[in-house]
């Protein structure tokens, strides 16, 4: 696969989430939440950027977490470029730009949208507005795709877990989580293909 392809791969999730992104932002309160189907929902939540709304402790917390994302972007940039130099695998080269841009679209929402964005906690949010929410490098990311399949009481029965309260599937996503998800799940049930023996 060319570098230009997965230019292309990248350009386009990066699009695809930035659009859905400013699309929820600008048109739901956070918490908001429009039901598709019974086990499809788009629910607006924002968090600081890692999975399951964890933060990093501290009043620089949030910086560490977005400059540590961007140096680890700038390393998947670079294992990107080598791999296809090297011409390896088409399915660890997809699988790399799918991270990459998955880690970018993440950080685009850490980095600017603090300053670009007015707080959606009571109204709907403005785009380049003059009272923004936040300041570089703190803004908060978008999650909006929810997907709660089913929800009840396990059975007792079941060690650990039994009679407790269960919901599948509980997070709440976003474009560029799924390409990450969607790039490591690649090189899980194709290592072989992504990383075959000489």
């Amino acid at each position: 696969m060319s570098l230009r392809k997965a230019y292309f791969l990248i350009f386009l999730v990066l699009i695809v989430d930035q659009l859905s992104k400013i699309y929820v932002k600008t048109n739901f309160v956070l918490g908001e939440e429009v039901v598709i189907l019974d086990w499809f929902r788009i629910h607006f939540i924002e968090n600081e950027g890692m999975a399951w709304g964890t933060k990093i402790p501290g009043e620089y917390g949030k910086l560490i977490l977005t400059v540590f994302r961007i140096f680890a972007v700038f390393g998947i940039g670079y294992w990107l470029a080598d791999s296809v130099r090297k011409r390896h695998s088409t399915y660890l080269i997809v699988s790399i730009a799918l991270i990459f841009a998955g880690a970018a679209g993440n950080i685009i929402d850490s980095v600017f949208y603090g300053v670009i964005f007015d707080d959606s906690t009571h109204n709907l949010a403005t785009i380049f507005s003059q009272q923004p929410y936040g300041t570089w490098f703190h803004g908060l990311v978008v999650d909006m795709f929810y997907f709660p399949i089913w929800e009840g009481e396990l059975p007792s029965w079941l060690p650990l877990f039994g009679g407790k309260h269960f919901m599948f599937f509980n997070a709440i996503f976003n474009v560029a989580d799924m390409a990450i998800s969607t790039g490591v799940g690649i090189l899980l049930v194709f290592n072989k293909r992504a990383f075959p023996k000489n």
